[in-house]
C-alpha cells in the first residue's frame, strides 16, 4: 500500500471535499483492517481466539514472569485471550491442561519436564483438534505426542558449552544443582555439562521453593568437598542462592547459571556469577503464542518437523551494559 499517501499528506496537499473526506475515511479504515488481521468493521479489541498455557513453573521462579510477558505481548498484537495455569506436579499440570481442553481453547502451549504425566493429556488434545505447541522442556517428546513444533533451547547442547566454558576457565570438579527433581530438561542441562566438562561433576537436588533449605544444602556440599571449584545453577534464583551458600562456605568455587533475571545480571555485574546460559523465555512465551495464532488465521507452521531454538548464548560481565534495559522491563 505504499501509493496510498498519509491523511496528514492529503491534508496538506489541498483542501478536502466531502466526497474527499468520504473516500478518505473509506481509506483508512480498509488501512485499519489491514493491521489489524482482521475484517473491515471489526472491533480491534475483540479476541479471535483464546489460547492457553500450562507451565510446570514452582512459586517464585521469575523464568516465567518473563515467559508470560512474552506470551501476553504476542497475545495483545495477535488479539488473542490468553489464559496461563501452573503446577511444579506433573498430574496437577495434566489436569490443568484437561480444564483448558474441557473449555475448548483454540490453542494451547505446554511444558514437558514431566513428559509421561503429560503424554495422555496432549495427545487427547490434538485428538479433539486443539493445535498444541511445547516450550521450554521435553522437546524430544513434543512430535511423538502431536504437537505442531517445539520452542526452546536444546538443553543438551546448552549443557556441553556450559561444561566446555568451565574446563576453559581450569575447573576441575563441578557441582551441577538441580532444583526440580525429576525434571527431564534441569537432569539434561546437568548431563550435558558433564559431557562437556573435562573434570569431575557431582549432581545436587534441592526444593528450588525452598530457599534457605536449598542454601544449607548448598553450603554443606562445599564445606565436605573443599575440591569443588565450580557451582552450576540451573535457574536464575537458585543463583542468588549459591553466591550466599558459597560466601557462608567460605568458597572460591566459581558460579555460574542457567537464566537472566535482573538479580543475576547484577551478579555478572558484581563478577560473583561469571557466566549465565540466556534461553530467552520472552521469545518462548512470544513465538508459541503468534505461531498458534498464525495457524489458525493462516494454517502456518515452523520448524519443519525440527524444534525452534532460543538458545544457547553464553551472556557475561560485558553484556551487562545492553542486558540492564531489558531485564529491568521484563523482556530478558
Amino acid at each position: 500500500m505504499s501509493g496510498v499517501r498519509s491523511a496528514r499528506e492529503v491534508r496538506t496537499a489541498r483542501p478536502v471535499t466531502v466526497r474527499g473526506a468520504a473516500a478518505l475515511a473509506a481509506v483508512l479504515a480498509l488501512v485499519a483492517g489491514c493491521s489489524a488481521g482482521g475484517n473491515a468493521g471489526e472491533d480491534p479489541r475483540t479476541p479471535r481466539m483464546t489460547i492457553g498455557m500450562v507451565s510446570h513453573s514452582g512459586e517464585g521462579d521469575t523464568f516465567w514472569d518473563i515467559v508470560q510477558n512474552g506470551a501476553e505481548r504476542a497475545a495483545a498484537n495477535d488479539r488473542v485471550k490468553f489464559l496461563y495455569a501452573n503446577d511444579k506436579e506433573g498430574s496437577k499440570q495434566a489436569e490443568l491442561v484437561q480444564s483448558y481442553i474441557d473449555q475448548k481453547v483454540d490453542g494451547l502451549i505446554v511444558t514437558l519436564a514431566k513428559p509421561e504425566a503429560l503424554k495422555a493429556v496432549v495427545h487427547k488434545a490434538v485428538a479433539h483438534g486443539i493445535p498444541v505447541i511445547t516450550i521450554n522442556s521435553g522437546g524430544q517428546f513434543s512430535k511423538a505426542y502431536g504437537a505442531l513444533t517445539h520452542i526452546g533451547q536444546d538443553e543438551s547442547v546448552a549443557g556441553r558449552a556450559v561444561g566446555e566454558a568451565l574446563t576453559e576457565r581450569g575447573k576441575k570438579k563441578v557441582l551441577c544443582v538441580i532444583h526440580e527433581q525429576g525434571n527431564v530438561s534441569l537432569e539434561d542441562r546437568c548431563a550435558g555439562v558433564r559431557k562437556g566438562f573435562d573434570g569431575a561433576v557431582e549432581n545436587l537436588n534441592v526444593d528450588g521453593t525452598n530457599a534457605p533449605a536449598s542454601q544449607s544444602s548448598i553450603e554443606a556440599k562445599l564445606q565436605s568437598d573443599k575440591s569443588l571449584d565450580a557451582i552450576v545453577t540451573l535457574g536464575a534464583p537458585m543463583a542468588a542462592i549459591s553466591v550466599k551458600a558459597k560466601e557462608e562456605a567460605g568458597s572460591k568455587a566459581d558460579i555460574a547459571t542457567f537464566d537472566l533475571n535482573v538479580a543475576v545480571v547484577k551478579l555478572l555485574k558484581a563478577k560473583d556469577v561469571v557466566f549465565a546460559v540466556d534461553q530467552q523465555p520472552y521469545l518462548q512465551g512470544y513465538e508459541a503464542v503468534d505461531l498458534l495464532a498464525l495457524h489458525k488465521t493462516n494454517a502456518n507452521v515452523l520448524g519443519g518437523g525440527k524444534p525452534v531454538l532460543t538458545g544457547p548464548e553464553l551472556v557475561t560481565g560485558k553484556d551487562v551494559p545492553k542486558l540492564e534495559e531489558y531485564t529491568g522491563r521484563g523482556t530478558r
